[in-house]
């Protein structure tokens, strides 16, 4: 692939992902948004988040290097599910997640 080539895939990549971040924020920006869409929008995050976490939970060759290698997600995941149910925060979630699964991983 040429240099010029990858520049326009490269712009037109960084151009619609900005427009549809962007975009909606300006078309709804002094719109009232109705309750029920309001409370679906609310479950965006913790959905993205359940599937970044489930795709590295379940694995089907986790086992193969042992059992407290497999397992180690899975008790790091407890504190992460204790402070997501306090906070409700993707941020905190993912700095104890990183901290618990860092922590347990030198422990071990």
């Amino acid at each position: 692939m040429r240099g010029s080539d990858f520049f326009i895939i490269f712009s037109l990549t960084v151009l619609c992902t900005l427009l549809s971040r962007t975009l909606p924020v300006f078309l709804f920006a002094r719109r009232a948004v109705p309750p029920a869409l309001n409370a679906t929008l609310d479950y965006i995050p913790i959905a993205a988040f359940a599937a970044l976490v489930t795709n590295d939970l379940f694995q089907p060759h986790a086992f193969a290097s042992g059992a407290w290698p497999a397992l180690l997600p899975y008790v790091a995941l407890i504190p992460v599910l204790v402070v997501a149910r306090m906070t409700r925060s993707l941020g905190l979630c993912t700095v104890t997640g990183v901290l618990a699964f860092g922590v347990l991983q030198w422990l071990s």
